[in-house]
């Protein structure tokens, strides 16, 4: 999603910019400000790319605490804040959900009538309820609007196995309920990747396209790439987010905005692979073939991918088939998929029949007489209720079409198959946005603080979780997205993992610049993440790039995720860092999509495309020179290694490439990516963060040879240079 930075020393003492956070003398108290804004887990300082410290100003922090439901406009809001504060553990009976790792011991406060007698039981999510013990723990009791409370304190029965259970609480007659979650203490899907490290590519699949596809990379090539890089030794695929989009064009570009995260984009179906064209009479089956005909010469596009015109065909064509006839097999598969997807399939669909029609700045979205469970909201889902079968039917053919990808890499031997990427959050106007309104803060949006790729900072566009309703919701929405990608997986790159720490919150109207750190129930997330990555079997792989504390990766290790090292970050110094100091539970790899690909690299075309766009805040031969020099560090490293020629001759783009590759393999990091835009040459980059489409293509440039001629998926097994790399990797991990 973003750009990674090198990570920074932190250097403590280190005076904010002058002026920079101050009171403004009418407005609250600053220290009284920064109390509740501790209080409730907003940063009030946080570190520079530069390694300075910058103090978050007034206005923001009222702003961020404004969407968290706290008001902080005069000292008297804050003073009243503060106390409310806390007394809110005690206005409840249960805290909103206990996350408790399997193995360690767990406490759990009741808060009832002073003096009460309390019965807290736990029900597993199989098996019979259990009673937990009271345990001898004394707190003072609070007034609380004028009621003594007290607080009971119980231990969760050891024993109880990973999963979703549910705490029971009684007393007086009152009762309350919330979400008991036992997590895995560590993931242990990639400890077998220790006695044996893997590879694999990492490709944007949209970009990557047969000579059947419909001018965009689909599932069905999905497939194909997993079993001609299965047969080359690759244990895995990783591929963009498969998120959908808008139901109906026009499309958002970016795989990184999507509508919802846990629903999948019907751009990506083959139309061939349904089974009821076979049985569509002849005119429909027409139809279809002109359809077809109409955007496969799309294919043949070198320059720009065309989502539009080719998601317009194809929805017509899945309009025909979703309308054929069923088997009685197969309607009763589509039955169980909506019955396991439940609710949130059914809103997500309603939300995109609905969105069919209006524009995504409609007032229906945002006014609360419709929103989700309204007696308009239901009126609609009940007229439009065939629109609304349909988009569950389009979810259905992308779980059978995954659930096919899936089985194609593991039948080449492939120890993951395919890995998806979860991106940070959704778009502004998503369906998750009008569906999850409940556990999502308004009025912000989530961005990234200026860094040494973007030094204006970013905003993306969307809005975060919020902390305590998400919570409050026994972390439900997190669990059901998490449980639905992983449905069809090996594995999850989950992008800027650190995202489940603390998140930059940029409130509407500020520029990116100006946002501040909100923290998040690490704990909580992290568990539940490793929680359902242990049920589905899969690896987790955390993009944990940019600017954190140092302790968070030694944190993520020990829970069972692995990191990510990208060549180019690690240093030492000033020099590059040894391969053999690389960190072991990481995915290593040359590059990433917000860079060119080390075609591209080398030639230094970021460079050139960062002054052409604006986005350099120091001349263009300034980051040039900087650029040389890494480079002259690097290829030293590699001459060294006896990788490339002493002397310089016979030095070649693809050498170098395959070079760097073979240095990589001698990292000890148990899996090694390969770009798949590397294995053909290709020089443009995909995302250049901080840019608009008017401005560079992002996620619209199809795969490409040096010259940007378009490479086919049914070429690679005869491209000598995808051949090449893909053997130097291999043969360098066996070694």
């Amino acid at each position: 999603m973003k750009a990674p930075d090198q990570q920074y020393a932190q250097l403590p003492g280190t005076p904010a910019p002058p002026g920079a956070g101050e009171a403004s003398g009418h407005g609250p108290d600053l220290q009284l400000l920064h109390r509740l804004a501790d209080a409730h887990g907003v940063g009030t300082t946080f570190w520079g790319f530069d390694g300075l410290q910058y103090t978050v100003a007034p206005e923001t922090l009222v702003k961020v605490l404004a969407a968290l439901g706290v008001r902080a406009h005069t000292n008297g809001l804050i003073e009243a804040a503060l106390t409310e504060a806390e007394l809110a553990p005690w206005r409840r009976m249960l805290p909103p959900a206990v996350v408790v790792q399997h193995g360690a011991t767990a406490q759990v406060p009741v808060h009832v009538r002073d003096g009460a007698t309390a019965r807290l039981t736990v029900v597993p999510e199989a098996g019979d309820p259990v009673a937990a013990a009271q345990q001898d723990v004394y707190v003072p009791p609070q007034d609380v609007d004028g009621v003594p409370t007290g607080r009971a304190t119980f231990a969760v029965p050891e024993g109880l196995p990973l999963g979703w259970h549910t705490l029971q609480a009684e007393s007086d007659g009152v009762t309350a309920e919330c979400a008991l979650v036992v997590v895995p203490a560590r993931l242990t899907t990639a400890d077998s990747l220790a006695e044996r490290r893997g590879w694999g590519l990492a490709t944007q699949l949209y970009s990557v396209r047969s000579k059947r596809s419909w001018g965009i990379g689909d599932f069905a090539d999905l497939a194909d790439l997993a079993a001609i890089s299965g047969e080359r030794g690759a244990d895995y695929v990783l591929v963009n987010p498969l998120h959908a989009a808008e139901p109906v064009p026009p499309v958002q570009p970016s795989p990184y905005s999507p509508s919802t995260r846990r629903f999948f984009n019907p751009l990506y179906i083959r139309v061939e692979a349904i089974p009821e064209l076979a049985y569509l009479k002849p005119r429909k089956r027409a139809t279809i073939e002109r359809l077809q005909e109409q955007v496969q010469g799309l294919n043949s596009d070198g320059e720009r991918l065309d989502r539009n015109a080719v998601f317009a065909a194809k929805l017509q064509a899945l309009e025909l088939l979703y309308h054929a006839r069923r088997s009685p097999a197969r309607q009763a598969a589509f039955d169980e998929f909506c019955r396991i997807s439940g609710r949130g399939l059914e809103d997500f669909a309603l939300w995109s029949a609905i969105r069919e029609d209006l524009a995504p700045g409609d007032p229906l979205w945002t006014d609360p007489e419709c929103a989700l469970g309204s007696a308009a909201a239901e009126g609609l889902r009940e007229k439009l209720a065939d629109r609304i079968g349909f988009h569950r039917w389009l979810q259905w053919i992308c779980d059978e079409q995954l659930e096919y990808a899936q089985q194609a890499a593991r039948r080449t031997g492939m120890r993951l198959g395919v890995v998806h990427d979860l991106a940070v959050g959704v778009d502004l106007s998503s369906a998750d946005a009008w569906t999850l309104r409940d556990v999502l803060a308004p009025g912000i949006s989530v961005g990234a603080p200026p860094d040494m790729y973007n030094q204006q900072g970013q905003d993306w566009n969307q809005p975060p979780w919020h902390p305590s309703r998400l919570a409050e919701a026994g972390y439900e929405p997190f669990r059901k997205m998490l449980s639905t990608v992983l449905r069809h997986a090996g594995g999850i790159r989950v992008d800027h993992v650190l995202g489940l720490f603390r998140l930059w919150w940029v409130p509407a109207g500020n520029s990116p610049r100006d946002g501040a750190y909100v923290t998040y129930d690490h704990e909580a997330l992290i568990g539940i993440l490793a929680l359902e990555a242990q049920r589905a079997g899969a690896v987790v792989i955390g993009e944990d790039l940019g600017t954190f504390e140092p302790w968070v990766r030694d944190y993520l290790a020990a829970r069972g995720i692995l990191g990510t090292s990208i060549l180019w970050f690690e240093n030492d110094g000033d020099s590059p860092l040894p391969p053999e100091r690389y960190r072991t539970q990481a995915l290593a790899s040359v590059n990433t999509h917000d860079l060119p690909p080390t075609a591209g690299y080398l030639a230094g075309d970021h460079v050139a495309l960062r002054s052409r766009l604006g986005l350099l805040e120091r001349s263009e031969a300034e980051e040039r020179a900087e650029h040389v020099a890494t480079l002259e560090k690097v290829t030293a490293l590699l001459r060294e290694r006896g990788l490339l020629p002493g002397d310089g001759s016979n030095d070649s783009e693809e050498g170098a490439i395959e070079a760097l590759h073979r240095l990589l393999a001698q990292a000890p990091s148990v899996l090694l990516g390969v770009a798949l835009v590397d294995a053909v040459g290709e020089r443009r980059v995909q995302n250049q963060p901080g840019t608009t489409e008017e401005l560079y293509p992002n996620w619209q440039v199809p795969l490409g040879d040096p010259a940007g001629t378009p490479v086919y998926l049914d070429d690679l097994p005869g491209n000598a240079r995808f051949n090449s790399l893909l053997a130097a990797v291999s043969e360098s991990l066996r070694a």
